[in-house]
């Protein structure tokens, strides 16, 4: 029962949009509804939760999360390729995007931290087929660790808009990421294998597969839903981290990752539906520690917002700095 409402609020959505690809009508726009809007009347009930540590680690839910995201990728194709048109369309196209944005990524997210290589595979899996593979690298090898610093291409500065913020991060990530993976091959003496050839032949061979399958209709729906979700990773990625720097010490270093580099967000419900991703101070100070386990540091800079409120908000730069710069430390 502890882990109920992660299983609720990501299940739920997981669900509906089965019956919402094959017939629209209520079924998509109830799928829509249950991502997009049930958070917000959600999250004003008080639900009581034990300590974050009490939790499991929530690893089935993660693998069960993993292995529906090719199902739904499969199915959103089918349905806008196939079945759905007009408004339903539409809808569909918004529905599974967000789908994949907000439950798909944090899913993967946590799957890529795993030191399971069967999980932490599974998450590199579905970076790969929402095109986005080298996030894997990026993530884990350049993120967590410079992050806070200008040397971490996802933690945007002040006055920083994330329209331009985005093609910054996408293609300083894709980079730096592969230069983290090309020092590490050359401090094993050639004996690692640079992962990225499998990241983008992997997701081409993703776009070759919907062409086979569904036409010209499948590589070019299958582009629009992969932006979609590594957009909503990378407005994550922003809003998470946005403003806030690590000090430079006199040895030249940055000092060390604490709970004050990352903004956080309450809501019970989407932070449930995003697997936690709104307590991310505790994540990058503790990056192996399960989702269900992460807590909320009594001095982490808290949003003004739940983190899909603020994901919109940033969409609007002038009334995004008008709201979060004020806030910024001084």
């Amino acid at each position: 029962m502890r882990l109920f409402p992660f299983a609720f609020a990501t299940l739920l959505p997981t669900a509906l949009l089965i019956p919402g690809a094959m017939w629209g009508g209520f079924w998509i726009w109830a799928a829509l509804l249950s991502i997009f809007l049930l958070w917000i009347f959600m999250d004003r009930l008080t639900v009581p939760a034990p300590s974050g540590h009490d939790f499991p680690a929530g690893d089935g839910l993660l693998a069960l999360l993993g292995a529906t995201q090719f199902a739904h990728l499969s199915l959103a194709l089918y349905a806008l390729t196939q079945t759905l048109s007009g408004v339903d369309w539409i809808v569909a196209l918004i529905a599974f995007g967000l789908y994949f944005g907000q439950i798909g990524n944090p899913a993967a997210h946590e799957l890529i931290h795993r030191s399971d290589r069967r999980l932490s595979g599974l998450g590199q899996a579905i970076f790969i087929a929402f095109l986005f593979g080298h996030h894997t690298s990026a993530h884990r090898l350049v993120h967590h660790t410079h992050v806070a610093t200008p040397g971490d291409p996802n933690s945007a500065r002040r006055g920083q808009g994330f329209w331009r913020f985005l093609p910054r991060a996408w293609i300083g990530s894709f980079r730096a990421g592969y230069a983290a993976e090309q020092a590490m091959r050359a401090r094993a003496g050639g004996r690692r294998r640079n992962p990225y050839p499998v990241y983008v032949l992997g997701g081409a061979a993703c776009l070759v597969l919907s062409f086979a399958v569904f036409g010209w209709g499948g590589p070019l729906t299958y582009l629009i839903l992969a932006a979609h979700a590594q957009s909503q990773l990378l407005v994550a990625d922003y809003v998470q981290h946005y403003g806030l720097r690590r000090e430079k010490l006199a040895s030249g270093r940055y000092e060390p990752v604490s709970e004050r580099h990352s903004w956080n967000a309450v809501g019970w419900y989407s932070s449930a539906m995003t697997l936690n991703a709104s307590r991310h101070s505790d994540h990058h100070t503790h990056p192996s520690r399960p989702y269900p386990q992460l807590i909320l540091p009594d001095q982490a800079p808290l949003l003004p917002a739940p983190l899909p409120m603020m994901a919109i908000l940033a969409l609007f730069p002038r009334l995004w700095r008008r709201v979060m710069d004020p806030r910024l430390p001084g």
